[in-house]
């Protein structure tokens, strides 16, 4: 018998200016790579996202030690009670809300959103879905959904570069970008 999913959801308050700043992580694999922490720094975010395959949850508790987190369990993690498996944010900006959010590690078969992830974001009413498990950094749009994964900050697979992602959200805009994680720069594809 399959195992039930484990869900959450929280609602996050913007700062007074009305910003949110999310910096995105994936696919830690229980060694993030060792400019992790000082990118992190340097982006000041509001909170982090794990989107999965974290490994030794102390990977979680250094991360929270920069910015509160909220994870979801990846494929490699075992189930435990300390981390759901989609996460649902509802993003506020006093009492109107500006996005709501899904968390969760597989969501994409390469660019389309899989057809029971796309169930699930229009049951929680999401716009943007966040995930992890390709360690292929990605931004897309799919059956009226913008998609996200960071990329790796684990051990390097292939040749895929090291990478984390930001969300910026302001009054006006949303902004998603990727980072190497080696360099500090924005990143795009070659």
């Amino acid at each position: 018998m399959p195992r039930k999913l484990v869900t959450s959801k929280a609602v996050v308050q913007a700062r007074p200016d009305g910003k949110f700043r999310f910096a995105v992580v994936a696919d830690t694999h229980s060694k993030p790579h060792p400019a992790t922490e000082q990118r992190l720094r340097e982006l000041e975010p509001d909170a982090i996202l794990h989107a999965g395959d974290i490994g030794e949850l102390e990977v979680l508790d250094r991360l929270a030690a920069l910015a509160p987190v909220f994870a979801v369990r990846g494929n490699i993690d075992a189930p435990t009670g300390k981390v759901p498996d989609i996460v649902t944010l509802e993003l506020m900006d006093g009492e109107r809300m500006k996005l709501r959010l899904l968390l969760l590690h597989i969501a994409v078969y390469g660019p389309k959103l899989r057809s029971e992830v796309a169930r699930l974001a229009t049951s929680e009413r999401a716009s943007l879905v966040v995930c992890g498990h390709s360690h292929v950094p990605f931004i897309g749009r799919d059956r009226g959904f913008t998609l996200f994964n960071p990329g790796s900050i684990g051990p390097r697979r292939f040749q895929l570069p090291i990478m984390l992602g930001t969300i910026d959200i302001s009054r006006e805009s949303a902004r998603l970008t990727h980072i190497d994680c080696e360099t500090g720069k924005a990143w795009l594809p070659p």
